[in-house]
């Protein structure tokens, strides 16, 4: 009896500590397949950064106290003092940060209307400003100080009312927390930060809010054995609210990026034009400088949807999601160049979205040139998108083949095309622009192809 109670004990122990806190299980496990079906998501910047909103010669508005206290950039100085003055300090612009215009269904609204299947929001950038009632960021915190309000609360219970999963950015570090600059200072060899802060934060937003997607960041500086990041990831994946259905990305440490975690992001903007091997995200912004609102960007400062959608497609062609950023105002409001790039993203995926969500990489991702993508589904549709209309509206592909139950359709428009073959190749017959119902980039959805 004592044998078998033992041997109960160690199977019990077992199941209860699948992963164990290394980076040889932690990537052992699988990860859950609502991530890969979604392709599409939106990343949101927003906070304190977002009340001086403002960047110049590579540091971006949400850099914008390391660029006034930390590298001191020039035209960042200059700004800050002749606007507000040089005895205005960075945590004077917190009770600036009012979000008298947020609306979080109006946000989630938008978000649904994209087309997004999930949603990351920043709990916490580098400035160490909590968008959530932190007990770890007295006073430095959304609800102690600012709207007086939990952000992360406000904008989860939105997002998930529109039927979306709801995810979390944490930085690791902190520029200017005493604590982490010692911890620094020490080489790692303390960790008071990671044990007093750190930790505490992420567990808290994990059992408070229950995010499926962990979002980290600001790792760069130190290795994961300080951040005790396998730590926190066996817990996750073991004993969490989420340990079933949360993803995580590779921002752990030192050297983790493109090589430990759920799935890759490598680096800002990643997208490597290839088939990988395994799954990876594109983080890309509407503002080609920034992530936080930028309140010096023009319009020419602003991604256009032609080169969106460009970026979407290609990366769930190569096997990856793209999660695109979005910096609403520090009075709460998403500005009308975002609106108006996510309502579009919105429009084209309502017509050509069969050939995004629930999709994989094909047995080659383009052919002809960088304007053909492919795809295809388990039942085997191929998927062939074009981001520039051919002149003579005649298309070639040159890696499909054809077989004689090969049907073509252009996503939105309701006859077969016509098509014929010649030398390998198929050469397909475009409608007339003007009676197609895309506008920007065009899906052709082949049945019976090989």
């Amino acid at each position: 009896m004592l044998k078998y109670y033992f041997l109960c004990t160690i199977l019990v122990f077992s199941v209860l500590a699948q992963y164990k806190p290394d980076w040889n299980s932690i990537d052992s496990r699988p990860l859950p397949s609502w991530y890969d079906d979604s392709k599409f998501g939106i990343f949101i910047h927003w906070g304190v950064f977002s009340v001086p909103s403002f960047g110049c010669s590579g540091t971006a508005g949400e850099w914008y106290w390391w660029g006034l206290s930390g590298s001191k950039s020039q035209c960042i100085v200059d700004f800050h003092n002749r606007t507000y003055g040089p005895d205005f300090k960075y945590a004077d612009f917190a009770p600036m940060f009012k979000a008298e215009l947020f609306d979080a269904n109006k946000w989630a609204t938008l978000f649904q209307q994209s087309g997004a299947k999930y949603v990351v929001l920043t709990s916490k950038h580098h400035d160490g400003f909590c968008n959530w009632p932190s007990a770890e960021s007295w006073n430095w915190n959304s609800v102690d100080t600012g709207p007086h309000q939990d952000n992360v609360g406000l904008i989860t219970a939105a997002v998930r009312s529109k039927g979306l999963k709801m995810g979390l950015y944490h930085s690791l570090f902190e520029w200017f927390n005493p604590l982490y600059l010692a911890d620094r200072a020490n080489k790692g060899s303390t960790t008071v930060y990671v044990d007093t802060v750190l930790q505490p934060m992420l567990r808290d937003i994990v059992n408070k809010y229950q995010p499926e997607v962990i979002w980290s960041d600001g790792d760069w500086e130190m290795s994961d054995t300080y951040w005790k990041s396998t730590e926190f990831l066996a817990w996750l994946y073991n004993d969490s609210p989420v340990k079933d259905t949360v993803v995580v990305n590779d921002r752990w440490g030192i050297g983790d990026a493109c090589h430990h975690g759920g799935y890759y992001t490598c680096n800002d903007r990643y997208n490597p034009g290839k088939l990988q091997n395994h799954k990876w995200e594109n983080c890309f912004t509407i503002d080609k400088s920034s992530w936080g609102f930028n309140r010096n960007t023009d319009i020419e400062g602003y991604i256009s949807i032609e080169e969106l959608i460009g970026q979407l497609v290609s990366t769930v062609a190569c096997g990856g999601n793209f999660l695109l950023n979005v910096g609403p105002t520090s009075y709460g409001a998403i500005s009308p160049v975002y609106e108006e790039r996510l309502l579009q993203v919105g429009q084209w995926l309502s017509i050509n979205g069969e050939s995004i969500y629930q999709t994989k990489p094909w047995r080659v991702q383009n052919d002809t040139s960088n304007d053909l993508w492919y795809v295809t589904t388990s039942a085997g549709t191929v998927y062939c998108t074009i981001l520039n209309w051919p002149s003579n509206n005649v298309v070639t592909l040159a890696s499909p083949k054809t077989s004689s139950n090969t049907v073509i359709h252009l996503l939105g428009y309701s006859a077969p095309l016509t098509f014929t073959s010649n030398a390998g190749k198929i050469v397909v017959n475009l409608p007339y622009y003007l009676d197609v119902t895309s506008q920007w980039a065009w899906v052709l959805k082949l049945t019976n192809v090989s």
